[in-house]
């Protein structure tokens, strides 16, 4: 009986190393919700152990019944007829599963029914689901919705809609897109308007939306009239009532049964969450903090079951008289689809712990400004952590979500032929996988947003403490190593920067945010292989062979590889 997370030895290295003492005593308002709540933690100990045994249950729901039904979910698929979209069986059942266990509001606060769970330890589950099922996440992982109601909307909001997310009643959407505004949410057209009693109303059309279906939508909308710039946009929910009509869904190439549904608001009553004029400036940037991070549990979950699925086959598949495990270039594709996960699987949970501290900050920071109390020392916190998470939220779902793709790929290429049929999980994998890197802002998107941060060199502070810091034997010269790429990515910034040109600086800013990834996911393995002699090898692979792609990098930047782009549209014309 395969349990999802007490048989991931790498996934329980990562619970059991987590530091997040501080997160949690925000999170339990200094352990003063076990007053209210006897089932809520009395100190950061009890608190982990609540933690561990919740992510054995869905790691129990995960391997033994999500995972069992995904084929049969893939093949059935979300269905639509009559304007009415339903979900596979399957898919039914596993969100019945889920919502019975308490597991749909994790990241909700007690008072509406959720387990008060910091974002870290629900990213967890979220990866255990996603290698399960990659489509259900998109239903399961939408609990940031929830979340952006609790944190920007009014308590009345609050009161309406989240204890329905708590108890399963409610799944969630996040329509944001439409026909002509994908990744360039400044040109959303859906128009919301007031009546005579101030009530709001929603009309327009929404394409690619994950989720569409849904019982509660989180909508941006345009308030004011004749503004064409984000600043004229603002977040509301509404129901997915009779006004809202789905309008077809999408035939795609993977995650079946998620339905990705095209939209047309009629109408439609809705609630305003929080200001004016602050839907895409602040709620929906904030939102995509977790949605690009939420989307790399996903990634991570699928690598997962494809390096699983790779290595099966390659123990089991006998070519020239041998398990195909001991040809030397077949293991050599499994190394490295190991340590590329387990690398990921490091950044995914430091990025993680970042936006969670830095949520946590605003939060502890709203409830000291309530009760009057001083908070500028943590303001300059909050400064400090925003600037990190801002690069480091896109640097991880471009590096973990282009990385996913290529595990899908080489699992798929060790099973060979038999990999590209349907009767093999892998084919459904590969499928799975392609849509990470592009949507909730696509790989290139996530450059230009890590962009600004890796030429402001902000993570230079950390870089320079881990320098400093004395590591023992051989991780002295993985240190060395990394000291070399920091050096090549220091002189690669100076030549872009000296240029003073800032359409090369674009087009480099590809090699320079991967770069800046190699260092700082570089340290992270460092430090884990001073806890753990398993991650030695981890951290010998991946910093060696960065040190090879960190030299690449630097002659693509000085060499200018890449200089025909500047003339692109006289080369393609």
């Amino acid at each position: 009986m395969p349990n999802y997370f007490t048989e991931n030895s790498d996934l329980r290295f990562q619970f059991s190393n987590l530091d997040i003492r501080e997160i949690v005593k925000i999170t339990e308002e200094d352990y003063e919700e076990s007053l209210y709540y006897d089932y809520a933690p009395v100190n950061y100990e009890d608190a982990i152990e609540n933690y561990r045994k919740v992510l054995e249950v869905v790691g129990d729901l995960a391997g033994n019944f999500i995972a069992e039904r995904a084929a049969d979910v893939d093949n059935e698929g979300a269905k639509f007829a009559d304007g009415k979209v339903e979900y596979a069986e399957g898919t039914k059942k596993n969100l019945e599963q889920l919502a019975s266990a308490e597991m749909m509001g994790m990241i909700l606060p007690r008072k509406y029914g959720g387990l008060n769970f910091p974002f870290t330890i629900y990213l967890m589950a979220v990866e255990m689901v996603s290698r399960a099922d990659a489509s259900l996440m998109n239903l399961f992982g939408l609990q940031d919705i929830a979340d952006t109601i609790r944190k920007f909307g009014d308590e009345d909001i609050r009161q309406e809609f989240l204890p329905g997310f708590s108890t399963g009643e409610y799944t969630g959407a996040m329509a944001l897109t439409e026909p002509d505004a994908g990744s360039d949410l400044q040109a959303v057209k859906l128009s919301a308007y007031q009546n005579e009693k101030g009530e709001w109303f929603l009309r327009g059309v929404k394409r690619f939306i994950t989720n569409g279906n849904g019982q509660v939508l989180v909508v941006l909308a345009r308030t004011e009239a004749g503004t064409k710039d984000g600043r004229g946009l603002s977040m509301f929910a509404c129901y997915g009532d009779e006004t809202v009509v789905v309008r077809r869904i999408e035939h795609k190439l993977g995650i079946h049964g998620s339905p990705t549904c095209e939209l047309q608001f009629n109408d439609t009553p809705a609630k305003l969450v929080g200001q004016r004029r602050m839907g895409l400036i602040k709620y929906v940037i904030d939102l995509m903090y977790r949605a690009r991070v939420g989307v790399s549990a996903q990634a991570i979950g699928i690598s997962q079951a494809a390096y699983e699925e790779a290595l099966k086959y390659a123990k089991e598949r006998e070519q020239f008289g041998k398990a195909i495990i001991n040809i030397p270039v077949v293991a050599n594709m499994l190394f490295d689809m190991r340590v590329m996960l387990e690398s990921n699987r490091s950044l995914l949970y430091a990025v993680a712990k970042t936006v969670d501290t830095k949520e946590k900050y605003e939060e502890l920071i709203d409830r000291l400004k309530v009760k009057g109390e001083p908070v500028n020392e943590l303001t300059g916190e909050l400064k400090k952590v925003t600037k990190i998470a801002n690069i480091l939220a896109p640097m991880c779902k471009y590096v973990v979500t282009e990385s996913c793709n290529k595990i899908a790929y080489d699992a798929l290429q060790i099973h060979g032929g038999t990999g590209y049929m349907r009767e093999f999980k892998i084919e459904r994998l590969s499928r799975d996988a392609r849509i990470t890197n592009i949507y909730e802002g696509t790989s290139q998107m996530q450059i230009v947003a890590a962009a600004g941060g890796t030429l402001n060199d902000v993570l230079a502070d950390i870089f320079s403490e881990k320098e400093n810091k004395q590591y023992e034997g051989g991780l002295s010269r993985l240190q060395n190593f990394l000291k070399e790429i920091r050096v090549i990515f220091n002189e690669s910034l100076r030549y872009v920067l000296d240029k003073k040109d800032t359409t090369f600086q674009e087009v480099a800013s590809k090699d320079l945010v991967e770069l800046y990834s190699y260092i700082y996911t570089g340290y992270l393995l460092l430090d884990e292989a001073e806890k753990d002699p398993r991650k030695k090898f981890i951290a010998n692979r991946y910093i060696i062979n960065a040190l090879s792609n960190a030299r690449r990098n630097e002659e693509s930047i000085k060499n200018e590889l890449f200089s025909d782009l500047l003339h692109s549209d006289e080369i393609l014309i």
